[in-house]
């Protein structure tokens, strides 16, 4: 009787001691990845033995009875899962959280470069279009400047023709006078001689 004592309550304290042991602490979120990982699977393994013990729980007699007790193995299963999975998912929470604070410093930290990056940007970008505008501005001087010289080339050309016109219609009025002399001339010598 003695010895049954001593085994149930020997049972008792390793099961307490089993319980009470915390599950293992990732230390990179790659052992946190595979800690998810067989949680996961053993969530998987704990729900499919479920519906296997439902199953065979059906063609027993004691049906509450075999239902019930493959429903605790299940919870103590999911339970286990959990206990897997918490620190895991812990862990990546952290990390999540401290990368978010560290991009944050980072960003506090490269916000007064950006701000000067942005400044000398705007200014040159400021020296650009200030330039852009004088060569526009040149370049329209320089069309000016071609119509006008093409404006004076036309005036002196249309100068010179109108002067050739003139010249022109002053040869033929001299030289039509000249004829007019000359028939006269010729008129003038047919009647004396008639």
């Amino acid at each position: 009787m003695r010895a049954g004592r001593w085994l149930v309550v020997s049972l008792g304290i390793s099961c307490a001691a089993w319980a009470e042991v915390p599950p293992p602490q990732p230390q990179t979120l790659e052992e946190a990845g595979a800690q998810r990982q067989r949680a996961a699977s053993m969530r998987a393994e704990a729900e499919r033995r479920h519906e296997v013990e439902q199953k065979d729980c059906h063609t027993r007699f004691l049906v509450n009875d075999c239902l019930a007790a493959a429903k605790k193995r299940y919870t103590a299963a999911i339970i286990e899962a959990r206990r897997l999975d918490q620190p895991a998912r812990d862990f990546e929470r952290e990390a999540k959280r401290q990368e978010v604070e560290a991009k944050e410093a980072q960003r506090l930290t490269d916000q007064p470069r950006r701000e000067a990056e942005q400044q000398e940007s705007a200014e040159r970008f400021r020296a650009q279009e200030a330039a852009q505008a004088a060569a526009r501005e040149q370049k329209l001087a320089t069309k000016a400047a071609k119509a006008e010289e093409g404006r004076r080339k036309e005036a002196a050309r249309q100068a010179k023709r109108q002067a050739r016109i003139e010249k022109r219609a002053q040869q033929d009025a001299e030289r039509e006078a000249r004829q007019a002399v000359r028939d006269a001339g010729k008129s003038a010598g047919k009647v004396a001689a008639d």
